[in-house]
Parts: structure tokens; sequence; C-alpha cells
């Protein structure tokens, strides 16, 4: 038994995790932690954060929301991003990233085009959550779940 419990202490990497991560999340670049604790977040983030996390405990999305325009989607294809069903966890984290730097930059329309994206990605969120489907049914593309995760750690109104 003790015998156990110091292979358990030795086995366990203390820098692997966060304060900020999930259960099955690892301490990485691309980790919660790290995307807060790396950028400064932009007002304009969590203004949309606000908004998304209030209108989900009043409303729980009950109506179906649209889906977005070919305007939005040509928007998206413009910086070379998926829709949201078709984002990885992984590239949702760098997508944010992104954005974050791009909402403080000093070239106004990348201001307004990265404010312009989050509010696409949010209405693309609020439309799988009303579904109760992503599009895509694979584990692989779970990009809206990172971005849900990250509204609610941004919001002053957060879980």
């Amino acid at each position: 038994m003790p015998e156990d419990l110091i292979e358990k202490k030795s086995n366990f990497d203390i820098t692997s995790r966060s304060a900020f991560s999930r259960e099955d999340e690892v301490f990485t670049s691309r980790s919660y932690a790290a995307l807060l604790a790396k950028n400064i977040i932009p007002y304009s983030h969590k203004k949309i954060a606000d908004n998304y996390v209030i209108v989900k405990r009043v409303f729980k999305f009950q109506a179906v929301m649209p889906r977005i325009t070919k305007v939005e989607k040509a928007l998206l294809a413009k910086y070379d991003f998926n829709t949201l069903e078709y984002t990885t966890v992984k590239q949702m984290y760098d997508e944010l990233a992104l954005l974050q730097q791009w909402a403080l930059s000093a070239d106004e329309s990348l201001r307004e085009d990265s404010d312009a994206i989050l509010e696409i990605r949010t209405k693309e969120l609020k439309y799988i959550i009303a579904t109760s489907y992503a599009t895509i049914s694979n584990e692989i593309y779970r990009g809206y779940l990172a971005l849900e995760n990250y509204f609610i750690e941004i919001s002053k109104y957060g879980e």
C-alpha cells in the first residue's frame, strides 16, 4: 500500500496541471491558463462573453438560432478559419489567441474584423447549443466547447 502511494507521488507531474485547467486538460501553450495568462483579454471579448452567458442563463437558447450567412462565411474564409463545427480545440485556442491580438491592434480594420469574427463564432455557438447537435458528430471537432469555456472563463457572470 505505501509503495503504491509513493509510486503515484513520484509519477505526479505538478507542472502538467494548472488551476485554470479542465480535468482532462494538460497545461500546454494552448490551455485556458496559457490563453488567459499570456494575453490581455480585450474589452470586446468580455462584453461578448457576458452577453453570451447572460442570454444562455435566461433563455437557454430554446429558440433555434439562425445559421451564419454567406457574407459571414466569407469573412471566416478570408482569414482561413473553418466554420465552428469543423474546428478542433487546438484550432480554437490558436484562433482565440489571434483574435485577442487583433482586437488590441493599431489597425482599425483588423480590430473590426476581430470583433466581427467573434460575433460570428458566438452566433455559430448559439446555433450548435440550440440544436444540441454539432453537424460533425466527431470527437475531433470540439472547438465549440473550447469557445464556450473561454466565454465562461472571461465573463464576470461565469459559473
